[in-house]
């Protein structure tokens, strides 16, 4: 692969390239021309179209960088992860103990994931939740002028769920505070970049159903919701169940996390209030993947591929739709490696029936639109931050081209990356 240069203070980077996924096209861009310094896109010409004189160096008049042959696109946005877990882990002995560690063991297992992430194209991470600071920490540190080589992070920091119910592990109950406003508050005032709300349990993979009645009412996460957009803060909420699902539609979430379950009325009404789906596919599929670890009989697994295919089809459906559809892995989960489980999960949904272009802007613009993070991410267009793949294998194909050799730019940085694996760690 030919050195692709970094972008240097005072020195913009031309790129022309033979196609662009921008992060919303429904279609490749054709024939693109891209300037860039260390902190943003200044200049993206389609068509042919090439950059203004004043953005060039004096006598310029070719790319620093010819690619005719390659594919631009955005850095990819895990949109569902708990960055205070090692998902690639199955043991259940070590998972334990893992997670027994300290705060401080917990973040440093964090940290040194994070330029890995990095080198892989991730552009960002929304952190899903946990009770020890750990998302809030690193939120924190890429907010800092003296930030290492790291993805944009935030972080709803504890999820509010009830006390005796599905969440202690990632959470702080709602019970420990006078009323629902004062349980955002103390979010807020923690440093909370969003509410995660937790008013659902989970699967029974034995049944192949959600088994426990919600745990928050309709009227609770109206209140919550309420508080947060009060604070300026978006709300998510793990949801699975159509009983559950109903809820956090009813209450005005931002977006479905998992959604298992979901009935075809509910993706309309979830359109027509832009509440955005992330649908995790991931966690399900490791199951059946390790079945013999995860002790599952070929009854349950069979319960499992079952889900698998109906969650499928409401993908399908609700991309037929125009349901606001978002990739994240819910990474940390048993077997789902960070990083590594957001290109499974791209693959998952692809596999699921999205178009390839459609699974891009999932990991991209359509995530970066609707969760206004407070950085520019996910689109090639002037003034977002330059972050970006480069490859001579197009994602629009097939969305498993992500893993070959390739080019990633970060903040003007140019990483030139090989094949990536299945391989765990992360």
């Amino acid at each position: 692969m030919t050195e692709l240069p970094s972008a240097t203070p005072g020195r913009n980077i031309w790129i022309r390239a033979g196609a662009l996924l921008d992060g919303t096209c429904s279609e490749p861009l054709k024939d693109v021309h891209v300037v860039y310094n260390g902190a943003a896109f200044v200049f993206v010409g389609t068509g042919g179209r090439t950059p203004p004189r004043d953005l060039l160096r004096a006598g310029q008049d070719s790319p620093d960088f010819a690619a005719p042959d390659c594919t631009m696109l955005p850095g990819l946005i895990e949109a569902h992860a708990h960055l205070f877990l090692e998902g690639g882990e199955l043991n259940p002995e070590k998972r334990s103990a893992y997670i027994e560690q300290s705060p401080a063991e917990l973040l440093s297992g964090a940290l040194e994931r994070l330029p890995k992430l990095v080198r892989l194209g991730i552009a960002g991470v929304r952190d899903a939740g946990d009770k020890d600071g750990v998302g809030l920490a690193l939120s924190r540190l890429y907010a800092g002028a003296d930030r290492p080589l790291m993805p944009y992070v935030e972080s709803p920091g504890a999820a509010i769920y009830h006390r005796g119910r599905y969440g202690s592990f990632m959470g702080d109950p709602i019970e420990n505070y006078a009323s629902p406003r004062d349980c955002v508050e103390a979010r807020v005032k923690s440093g909370s970049d969003r509410i995660k709300l937790i008013p659902t349990g989970i699967i029974n993979f034995k049944k192949a159903q959600v088994t426990s009645e919600p745990q928050m009412t309709t009227e609770e996460i109206a209140q919550l919701v309420a508080a947060a957009k009060s604070f300026g803060r978006q709300t998510f909420a793990h949801s699975s169940g159509d009983t559950g699902i109903d809820r956090v539609i009813d209450g005005g979430v931002d977006s479905v996390e998992h959604g298992f379950f979901v009935r075809d009325d509910q993706l309309a009404r979830m359109r027509d209030r832009r509440t955005a789906w992330v649908p995790t596919f991931a966690p399900v599929r490791e199951q059946i993947d390790h079945a013999d670890v995860m002790g599952w009989d070929p009854e349950v697994v069979a319960n499992l591929k079952g889900i698998l295919d109906r969650h499928a089809a409401s993908l399908v459906k609700a991309h037929q739709m125009g349901v606001l559809i978002v990739a994240g892995s819910d990474a940390g989960s048993v077997g789902v490696a960070h990083g590594l489980g957001l290109l499974r999960e791209m693959e998952l949904m692809e596999g699921a029936g999205l178009p390839a272009i459609a699974v891009v802007n999932a990991a991209t613009g359509v995530g970066s639109d609707r969760f206004a993070y407070r950085e520019k991410l996910g689109r090639v267009e002037a003034g977002y931050l330059c972050r970006f793949i480069l490859t001579r294998h197009s994602p629009a194909e097939t969305v498993s081209n992500l893993r070959r050799p390739r080019w990633v730019v970060f903040d003007g940085n140019a990483f030139e990356e090989g094949e990536v694996g299945e391989e765990k760690g992360l």
